[in-house]
């Protein structure tokens, strides 16, 4: 069965940086595209960023992250990677890792890992 497990949250100073990661099973991991969501408390659940699946590798970023965030796969590891540079106290959230598959399609969600930015 799909399995998406998230890692590397924390708690940083404003201007620091994390890595995400996102490992994958239960699919042929490289033909699908993988997005990173995150949900602040309070708020609605945003998509930050999406990498495509097989061949490519293209890159969708929200218009607040953009040439902050960097998301990258690796098909051999089946994960996918989300580093996070001059982090604000506003990208405090939890973020998940999601993959959408099957017909009719369904997206799966891992359980999400802490993201925390405070002085």
């Amino acid at each position: 069965q799909v399995q998406l497990v998230e890692s590397g949250g924390g708690l940083v100073q404003p201007g620091g940086s994390l890595r995400l990661s996102c490992a994958a099973s239960g699919f042929t991991f490289s033909l699908y595209a993988i997005s990173w969501y995150r949900q602040a408390p309070g708020k609605e659940r945003e998509v930050v960023a999406s990498i495509s699946g097989a061949a490519g590798g293209r890159t969708n970023y929200k218009d607040s992250v953009k040439g902050r965030f960097t998301i990258s796969r690796d098909n051999a590891k089946n994960t996918v990677y989300l580093q996070m540079n001059s982090l604000k106290p506003e990208d405090t959230a939890m973020y998940y890792c999601t993959v959408s598959r099957g017909v009719p399609s369904v997206t799966y969600w891992g359980k999400g890992t802490l993201v925390t930015v405070s002085s």
